[in-house]
């Protein structure tokens, strides 16, 4: 097996995983950090399809996306943060309210 392979897998397995987290959870915080384990598997890809095309040439546009996300990552995630202590100074609570009646 190569390495290749073991990286897609590992990145496939993190956005399964951070996806159902993102669904299955009703904790504000929790959907926080399954949010970051998604972008970690989408960032894992990035840098497993990063591959040189010569010995002396390597394709920096996967490397700068991957530092771009990082970024992007941090940002949205003090922002979520911030937003979860503003839900948690409003309504005492971090969790997300049971749906009542679809009429």
């Amino acid at each position: 097996m190569s390495r290749f392979v073991v990286y897609v897998a590992a990145a496939s397995t993190l956005v399964v995983l951070g996806t159902y987290a993102l669904v299955a959870h009703r904790h504000l915080v929790r959907k926080i950090v399954a949010l970051n384990v998604v972008g970690s598997g989408v960032m894992l890809l990035l840098g497993a399809v990063a591959y040189r095309t010569g010995p002396d040439r390597p394709d920096p546009v996967p490397h700068a996306m991957v530092l771009t996300g990082i970024v992007v990552t941090v940002s949205i995630t003090a922002l979520a943060v911030a937003f979860v202590r503003r839900v948690h100074a409003l309504t005492g609570r971090v969790t997300l309210a049971e749906r009542e009646g679809l009429e």
